[in-house]
């Protein structure tokens, strides 16, 4: 159980080191896409209104409003289930799980629309902070609890699928002792041959040989 409760240590370790490294890259690649300068003839003025750009674009031709509504969605999206393996808690309630998601992607997002209104080309749009938030709650909704709930099966079945002959391993009997059933048998030998009506021998008297007969002598009258 100990080797198993390290191995399952390990595990988390590994999968916090891995989900901190991958929100990290993605982190620095949204930073590049959003924070950089854009050499535009004009820019629109900053929307503080709210479903106000969401109607702009629906306005467009469909396959353009797909590609805005959607890009708003998908670019932090990976942080509904980045931030939760960098955490790397597997029992933990599932709307607090979500609520601590959605409000960390939504501080995220709202530190870099709060950058924007410092780059040149880039305005401040309170539809984007919402498309954003949205995008990491559907991916977190959709991935972390089925994925939680595989790991946690999964670590519950791991002692019950030990070697054999080991502690705990199923038919392994206790260590150090051999069944009684393995044992054999020795068979009591009899005296008078095969007819098997004569007295059993032990152990010892087998092993001294068989009793010495003393014959009888008659008495004269």
């Amino acid at each position: 159980m100990q080797c198993q409760g390290k191995s399952g240590s390990s595990a988390a370790t590994r999968m916090r080191v891995a989900g901190a490294v991958l929100l990290l890259v993605h982190l620095l690649l949204v930073c590049w896409l959003t924070l950089r300068p854009l050499d535009v003839p004009w820019v629109t003025p900053a929307n503080l209104e709210l479903f106000a750009g969401i109607r702009a674009d629906l306005e467009l031709p469909p396959p353009d409003a797909a590609l805005q509504i959607g890009a708003g969605l998908f670019l932090l999206a990976p942080l509904g289930v980045l931030l939760p393996m960098a955490g790397g808690r597997l029992t933990v309630s599932p709307f607090v799980s979500l609520a601590r998601t959605a409000v960390a992607g939504g501080l995220i997002s709202l530190a870099i629309e709060l950058l924007q209104t410092g780059v040149p080309g880039r305005v401040l749009d309170v539809d984007s902070l919402l498309l954003n938030t949205a995008g990491v709650v559907i991916a977190h909704l959709l991935v972390v609890p089925l994925a939680r709930a595989r790991l946690r099966r999964a670590r519950t079945a791991a002692p019950a699928r030990g070697p054999a002959g080991t502690p705990g391993a199923p038919g392994a009997g206790p260590v150090g002792r051999v069944p009684l059933a393995a044992l054999p048998r020795s068979r009591p030998q009899r005296l008078g041959g095969g007819s098997g009506t004569g007295p059993v021998l032990r152990e010892d008297q087998r092993a001294q040989g068989p009793t010495p007969t003393i014959s009888r002598v008659g008495i004269a009258p």
